[in-house]
C-alpha cells in the first residue's frame, strides 16, 4: 500500500513525486511511456526559471534523476481505472493493480497530430506545436501554422513578430473562433491565410522537414508549400478520460478542479495539461504539481487522524 499512487511522470507529476518523497511519504510512479512527457519533444527550451537554456530530454533527465535518488518507485504501466475503495483507491493498470491511500492524475495532454507518414520522425526537427516554446528559433525565417481556430490564430500571431512569413493552413473557408483575433490576423501583413485546404504531406529534404503537399478542397488542386518549420495547432486531447468515474470533466474532457487541484472524490487529485487551465506551460505543470501533493498530504494527514 502507498501512500500516494501519481499516474503520469511528466513534470507534474514528478514535482508531486519530488515533494511527497521529501515529505517521507511513499511513492509510486505510473507511466506508460517516456518519463518526462511532452517536453521531451522539444529540442531546445528557454524559459524555464533557472535553465539558460537545455533540450526537454536534458530537463527531464534532472528531474526524473532527482526524484529517483529520492527513493520513489516506478513502474511502467498503463493505467486504465481507479476504483475508490473508501480509505484507499487501487489504480487498475493493464498489466497489474496497485493500492494506495491517495491518487494523482497528471496524464497530461497531447497535441492533436495530422497521422501522416512519418509525422513522428519531424517532432523537435522542424515540426513544432508551440510558438512561445519554440517561435525564437525560426526569427527571419518562413513558417506554416496548420489550423484555423483560436489557438492557431495566437500563434500565428505571435509568429509574425518573429518570422519573415507566417502562412496559415485551414481546412474550412474561413477562420473560426473570437472575430478580434481573426480581424488581427486578416490585419497582419506577413501573415497569409489559405483557405479550404487539408495538409496531405510533409515534405522532406535530405531527411529535413522543408514545408507541407496542400489540397484544395474546392478544385482538388494539390500544391508544394516551402516553409523552415511547421507549426500544428489543431487543439489537445486531454488523457484522463478513463477516470470520469470519479473525477468531472469539462466540455472538452479536461479534469475540472479548483486551484488547489482537488476533484470531487476526496484522496483524487489532478495536475498538469489534463487539469481543465488557461495556460499549458512547464511551470504551471510543475506549480500544480507542488500543490496537488501539498493537498495529498493534507488528506492524508486527516486521514490518519480519522
Amino acid at each position: 500500500m502507498y501512500d500516494v499512487i501519481i499516474i503520469g511522470a511528466g513534470p507534474a507529476g514528478l514535482t508531486a513525486a519530488l515533494y511527497l518523497r521529501r515529505a517521507e511519504k511513499s511513492v509510486l510512479l505510473l507511466e506508460k511511456g517516456a518519463f518526462g512527457g511532452q517536453i521531451t519533444y522539444s529540442p531546445k527550451i528557454e524559459n524555464y526559471p533557472g535553465i539558460e537554456s537545455a533540450s526537454g530530454n536534458e530537463i527531464a533527465e534532472k528531474i526524473v534523476g532527482q526524484v529517483m535518488d529520492l527513493g520513489a518507485d516506478v513502474e511502467v504501466d498503463e493505467a486504465v481505472a481507479i476504483e475508490d475503495k473508501g480509505a484507499y483507491k487501487t489504480v487498475v493498470g493493464k498489466e497489474a493493480s496497485y493500492d494506495g491511500k491517495a491518487v494523482i492524475i497528471a496524464t497530461g495532454a497531447k497535441h492533436r497530430m495530422l497521422g501522416l507518414a512519418g509525422e513522428e520522425n519531424y517532432v523537435g526537427e522542424g515540426l513544432s506545436f508551440c510558438a512561445v516554446c519554440d517561435g525564437a528559433f525560426y526569427k527571419g525565417k518562413d513558417v506554416i501554422v496548420v489550423g484555423g481556430g483560436n489557438s492557431a490564430k495566437q500563434e500565428a500571431i505571435l509568429l509574425a513578430k518573429l518570422c519573415s512569413k507566417v502562412t496559415m493552413v485551414q481546412n474550412l473557408a474561413e477562420l473560426t473562433g473570437e472575430k478580434v483575433l481573426t480581424e488581427e490576423v486578416l490585419a497582419t501583413e506577413n501573415i497569409e491565410v489559405i483557405y479550404s485546404s487539408l495538409v496531405t504531406e510533409y515534405l522532406a529534404e535530405d531527411g529535413a522537414l522543408c514545408g507541407v503537399k496542400i489540397r484544395s478542397q474546392e478544385t482538388g488542386a494539390e500544391s508544394d508549400l516551402k516553409a523552415d518549420g511547421v507549426f500544428l495547432a489543431i487543439g489537445l486531447a486531454p488523457d484522463c478520460k478513463a477516470f470520469e468515474n470519479l473525477i468531472a470533466l469539462d466540455k472538452w474532457g479536461y479534469a475540472a478542479s479548483s486551484e488547489n487541484c482537488d476533484t470531487k472524490t476526496d484522496g483524487v487529485f489532478v495536475a498538469g495539461d489534463c487539469r481543465a487551465k488557461k495556460v499549458r506551460q512547464i511551470s504551471t505543470a510543475t506549480a500544480d504539481g507542488v500543490n496537488a501533493a501539498l493537498g495529498a498530504l493534507d488528506y492524508l494527514d486527516a486521514l490518519a487522524k480519522a
